[in-house]
């Protein structure tokens, strides 16, 4: 009799963690801080008197965000699900305390950090998690009432835009623009009719357009991207000065810790711009093995997202899997120019404990699905 209850309340059979996966999120988490010790030791001693500032910042960062990863890693589906709802409302919270006079934090003209003591949070960092947790748990439990988008497709559309529009709000287009593409990959997924898309494309491309002519700092982005020499000392600064860094590293690089245009030539390299650091002391040969790591990374993470049974953590691998993706390659577009310039950080990499912090738990739900044969949860 015991036996039988401890298996009905066992439906599914457990797997060890994936230990390749978890290789490659240890090697991006050390190339990541690796590069973040030698990009930023001027930067930190020459505005805050200790060459390690940033550094330290990330390694205390680190260690909550492996302790959040352990969490994601082993926390049960079925009560992660049961407590969505408190988690969305807790998100639509936090993303409207930015707007809040003496609890958000204006930097640069964009309202998108609240105070936490001495420290800050950007809750559109934590919209990222909760959008996929969010779609994933509608499009598996509405999955047999896609047909009627009243019942499926409506509801997801609707609190995504909420979500998306609040980011927006806050100044930060690129990361509403990031979202965007995240979820109409988790849409595509889950088998969306594509007329939705077509209609849905028809709305947003000149609303997209609207938005960047409204705001004269998005229009000059653009003008600079496409004719870099229009304002080079302005719009078009840091992204000449990534591409120079990148081409004095030429093939093989000038080895860690030897390059000189990160500290003179990109102002606060630390964040947005820190692939130029990575690009610049190791050649293109270091560009490209970070390429083909992230490529392994990513493959990896969808390989065990296909192998579920379950479609809840099918999706939830998916877009975890995909976040971090899209956001490494905007990242890595901007610096190489192949993108108009963002704010938006390169996962493991950029310091700042928000964008570590989440990062590390899209890691987390990764390790989660992979250490399940089949998922039983609700």
């Amino acid at each position: 009799m015991n036996e039988r209850l401890i298996q009905a309340e066992q439906p599914f059979g457990r797997e060890k963690i994936d230990l390749l996966f978890v290789l490659l999120l240890t090697l991006m988490i050390g190339v990541g801080l690796t590069t973040l010790f030698s990009g930023s030791l001027s930067y930190g001693e020459r505005f805050f008197n200790d060459p390690m500032y940033f550094v330290k910042k990330q390694i205390v960062n680190l260690l909550i965000g492996i302790a959040a990863l352990s969490v994601c890693s082993f926390i049960r589906f079925d009560f992660l699900r049961s407590m969505l709802p408190k988690l969305v409302l807790l998100t639509l919270i936090l993303t409207i305390l930015p707007f809040i006079p003496g609890i958000g934090i204006t930097k640069n003209g964009s309202s998108r950090w609240i105070g936490i003591g001495s420290s800050t949070f950007q809750p559109s960092e934590l919209v990222k998690l909760v959008l996929v947790l969010f779609l994933a748990n509608l499009f598996d439990k509405k999955h047999e009432y896609l047909d009627d988008p009243t019942i499926s497709v409506y509801p997801a559309a609707i609190m995504s835009g909420i979500f998306i529009s609040l980011v927006y709000l806050q100044n930060d287009f690129s990361t509403s623009v990031f979202l965007l593409i995240t979820v109409m990959v988790m849409f595509y997924v889950s088998g969306v009719s594509i007329s939705f898309f077509i209609k849905i494309s028809l709305v947003l491309l000149p609303l997209s357009a609207l938005m960047i002519l409204t705001k004269e700092y998005r229009v000059e982005r653009v003008l600079s991207f496409l004719d870099p020499s229009r304002d080079p000392l302005g719009a078009g600064y840091q992204v000449n000065a990534a591409l120079t860094a990148l081409s004095e590293g030429g093939f093989w690089g000038r080895g860690l810790g030897n390059g000189i245009r990160k500290i003179s030539g990109i102002p606060e390299v630390q964040n947005d711009f820190i692939f130029a650091v990575w690009g610049e002391e190791m050649g293109f040969m270091g560009v490209s093995a970070y390429f083909i790591l992230l490529s392994t990374f990513c493959v990896r993470g969808y390989q065990i997202s296909l192998r579920s049974t379950s479609r809840f953590a099918f999706l939830l691998g998916f877009g975890s899997v995909t976040l971090i993706l899209v956001q490494s390659l905007m990242n890595c577009g901007v610096v190489v120019r192949a993108f108009p310039a963002t704010g938006i950080p390169l996962p493991f990499f950029s310091s700042g404990g928000s964008s570590l912090l989440i990062s590390l738990c899209l890691s987390g739900f990764i390790i989660n699905v992979s250490r399940s044969k089949s998922r039983g949860e609700v």
